[in-house]
């Protein structure tokens, strides 16, 4: 099968792109062509690690800096008309000549499968690839995330796809409402490997990782951790990633008198030895896709204290058995739910082993056959079944 991914950076760093990465890696080794395409470069050398046979190729060169198109953005909008709306989250991304090299280069495809990596690039493939082509959306966060403004969009143009992928239950209901006549399909993202070192209970950390961005409500986390070490001050709190909240979130550690027991180390190459060595992960979004890091730390053996928010959490985790679910944005919620799991090592052990067991749904060798399969259905002109995949 020929097989082309097309992202938005993919030399950058972030969930979406380990996990395409990782999916076209493991359809080369499958012995399928593989092409990456990023739509643009700001980087020499890719962030993630490609297997040789996986070409990538980039759209628009921006290692010398970004310059401003030929043509003013709202004239060109005119002529054109809108692909990629305001709302979705890289749209600042999408000059005119972002856009154009993203839409020519679709628009040339004559054969094989196009897998679009976000709803930029969806509506570009959705209104501009050839009938001829096998497309595949991918959808990474929960509908509900996205604004009005974007959800009209898919709603209008999605149709055109062979199938839309998203990666959990929740997920595939709220497009299946939407899109009753497109075929939905789940499939979840996969972790590295299940087999990792296992947290031995002994160290009194708990960790988070993720862009430093409102999203990922480290800001609540940071105020729930007020609380926790008053009754817990020997406890740290490590949160892992950059981004443009930084500052804020350093300001806030400040205010609450936290200099000693938080830390914002920022990125890290050696996540899963930061995750072995702590004893609790917490994931206090806003709103999620599918969590890939708190999966990850779940293979570590460590439970889980997350916000039960759309979407995600609630879709891995079982209440009680491998980690806790509070309700979303509630500090004092999230504030006893550390506490709790913190003071009870037995408890904590008991909640890892469980993690353990659950993180294995996401083994790459379960997960990956599965795209192979939808890619196989498709172009033998099956239509495929809704569903492919259960943790359960």
């Amino acid at each position: 099968m020929k097989i082309r991914y097309l992202m938005l950076h993919a030399y950058g760093m972030g969930g979406t792109i380990r996990t395409v990465v990782n999916q076209a890696n493991a359809m080369a080794a499958a012995g399928h062509d593989v092409e990456l395409v990023s739509v643009v470069r700001r980087r020499d050398n890719p962030r993630f690690t490609l297997d040789p046979r996986v070409r990538i190729t980039a759209l628009v060169d921006q290692r010398g800096g970004t310059r401003p198109d030929s043509v003013g953005r709202r004239a060109w909008r005119r002529v054109r008309g809108k692909i990629v709306p305001r709302g979705e989250f890289a749209a600042d991304y999408f000059t005119e000549r972002v856009e154009w090299a993203a839409m020519e280069y679709v628009s040339r495809l004559r054969d094989g499968i196009l897998v679009t990596t976000r709803p930029a690039l969806n509506l570009i493939a959705a209104r501009r690839a050839p009938g001829n082509v096998v497309k595949v959306a991918q959808e990474h966060m929960n509908l509900s995330a996205y604004p009005d403004s974007i959800r009209r969009e898919i709603a209008r143009h999605y149709g055109r796809f062979d199938a839309v992928t998203v990666l959990t239950r929740t997920n595939r209901l709220e497009y299946q409402r939407l899109l009753p006549k497109t075929p939905i399909v789940q499939i979840p993202n996969a972790v590295d490997r299940v087999d990792q070192e296992r947290s031995q209970q002994v160290n009194p950390v708990v960790v988070a990782a993720g862009r430093l961005v409102p999203q990922k409500g480290f800001d609540l986390l940071i105020q729930a951790f007020a609380q926790v070490v008053q009754e817990h001050p020997d406890w740290r709190l490590r949160i892992f990633g950059t981004g443009p909240r930084r500052s804020q979130l350093e300001g806030l550690v400040a205010q609450h008198g936290l200099g000693g027991h938080v830390e914002l180390p920022g990125r890290t190459e050696r996540l899963d030895k930061a995750l072995a060595a702590a004893s609790v992960y917490a994931l206090s979004s806003r709103f999620e896709g599918l969590p890939m890091v708190m999966i990850e730390a779940m293979t570590h053996a460590l439970p889980v204290v997350a916000y039960d928010c759309p979407t995600g959490p609630r879709d891995v985790l079982t209440d009680g058995v491998d980690g806790l679910l509070v309700p979303a944005r509630d500090v004092d919620a999230l504030a006893a739910a550390l506490s709790r799991v913190i003071g009870d090592r037995e408890l904590r052990v008991r909640m890892g082993k469980a993690a353990v067991r659950a993180s294995r749904a996401y083994a790459p060798e379960l997960v990956m056959p599965l795209w192979e399969d939808l890619f196989s259905e498709l172009l033998a002109g099956e239509r495929v079944a809704d569903n492919f995949w259960s943790a359960h």
